[in-house]
């Protein structure tokens, strides 16, 4: 009976000592889980624990932010933003931590969130610009020149599209506006005839630069090509090559520019001793509109013996129409274009037009804007620049 009692008791012990060593086991696997799932020891803790417990999750695709980086580690968008910084207020070994997490998910700081939160100590350094259309060479080229001298003063552009239309306009205006960009740069709609959206800007205190098509209601600076030196040049190219009847393919008289070329047109035919005839003058500027409208002009009794017009799509519309119809260009009719752009030389016979130097009209917008900005031109000043404009003759004029 002794015996068996005492083995009871040494079998008990023995219960107690595997169960002691089973919860000291269990114990040792759940501080390392607490190690492991400490940020400052791994920034995967989360993704670890769920990956222990089978636990799958889907990864998210939106970009990973401060908040989240924030709201993993259990601190503030400001402790990560000045760990992401290398600020020595945050420990080291919590600064590394933070940053490797970011490095680990692609972290991207958005710029001009950044800019905003500083904007009340600096400036912030993105540049507006609005586009009448992306597609068309010429504003290409001052986007081109835009960027180029944005970037090297240390600043970034913002770029829209009007699409040729007011109501557009005055919503990316608007947007800019809110997004406080530091000045706006554009080129206005053909069809905008009220100006307040431009006006709200300067009022505002926002720089406020028109390049190409400027807008005459309101005071500010402006960078334009010499459209009527470069309009009177190539007319008078034509005169001198033997043509008398020269038709002009135009913009709306809205612009400023199809009034300046218009005029240049009208005072080379009468420097030249030619008369103005009214019909000869069409409001036509892309390509579409030039082919269905030339065929008919083209086999007018006194047709046309040359053809200037307002941009190069315009005119290698009429190029073509012409050779359709049996003309020969430049023999029986000279046509010439206004930008100087790759189709100029992509079509046959090449095309004389003037070159407008679109990427110096970028430049030198994007030179005043920023002198507006940084205090070097007063802000109630209306800077006015002009880029001269060159003949490029080529194949289609004599």
């Amino acid at each position: 009976m002794c015996k068996v009692r005492f083995l009871l008791i040494s079998l008990s012990l023995s219960l107690v000592n595997l169960f002691y060593l089973v919860m000291q086991t269990v114990a040792q696997i759940f501080m390392h889980l607490l190690f492991a799932c400490n940020p400052l020891h791994n920034p995967y803790s989360l993704s670890l624990l769920l990956e222990i417990l089978g636990i799958r999750v889907m990864k998210e695709k939106a970009p990973l932010t401060m908040k989240d980086i924030a709201r993993e580690f259990g601190i503030s968008v400001a402790t990560v933003s000045r760990a992401l910084k290398d600020s020595p207020r945050i420990s080291a070994e919590r600064r590394a931590a933070i940053q490797q997490y970011a490095r680990e998910h692609n972290f991207s700081p958005n710029v001009i969130a950044e800019s905003l939160r500083h904007s009340k100590v600096m400036p912030i350094k993105i540049i507006g610009v609005i586009i009448p259309e992306m597609i068309h060479y010429y504003f290409a080229t001052i986007l081109a020149g835009i960027e180029e001298e944005a970037s090297a003063r240390g600043y970034r552009i913002m770029v829209a599209q009007s699409d040729e239309k007011y109501e557009r306009e005055v919503k990316i205006c608007q947007s800019f506006m809110e997004n406080k960009v530091c000045g706006i740069i554009v080129s206005q709609a053909k069809d905008t005839m009220k100006y307040d959206h431009f006006q709200r800007i300067m009022d505002a205190g926002v720089p406020l630069v028109f390049y190409d098509r400027i807008c005459t209601g309101v005071n500010a600076s402006r960078v334009v090509v010499d459209d009527y030196f470069g309009a009177y040049t190539a007319v008078s190219h034509l005169i001198e090559t033997g043509c008398k009847r020269i038709a002009f393919y135009g913009s709306s008289m809205s612009l400023e520019i199809s009034k300046n070329r218009f005029n240049g047109y009208k005072d080379a035919l009468l420097k030249h001793g030619l008369p103005i005839d009214e019909s000869l003058t069409h409001f036509c500027d892309n390509r579409a509109d030039a082919e269905a409208i030339t065929p008919e002009i083209l086999t007018s009794p006194n047709r046309p013996d040359g053809f200037f017009a307002v941009n190069d799509d315009t005119a290698i519309g009429i190029l073509y129409t012409a050779k359709r119809m049996g003309l020969r260009v430049p023999e029986d009719v000279s046509i010439c274009g206004f930008t100087n752009g790759n189709r100029a030389i992509s079509c046959d016979p090449m095309l004389t037009t003037v070159e407008q130097r679109g990427r110096v009209v970028g430049e030198e917008a994007a030179n005043i804007l920023i002198g507006h900005v940084e205090g070097l031109i007063p802000r109630d000043k209306a800077e006015k620049r002009i880029v001269r404009t060159r003949l490029i003759i080529r194949g289609t004029t004599k």
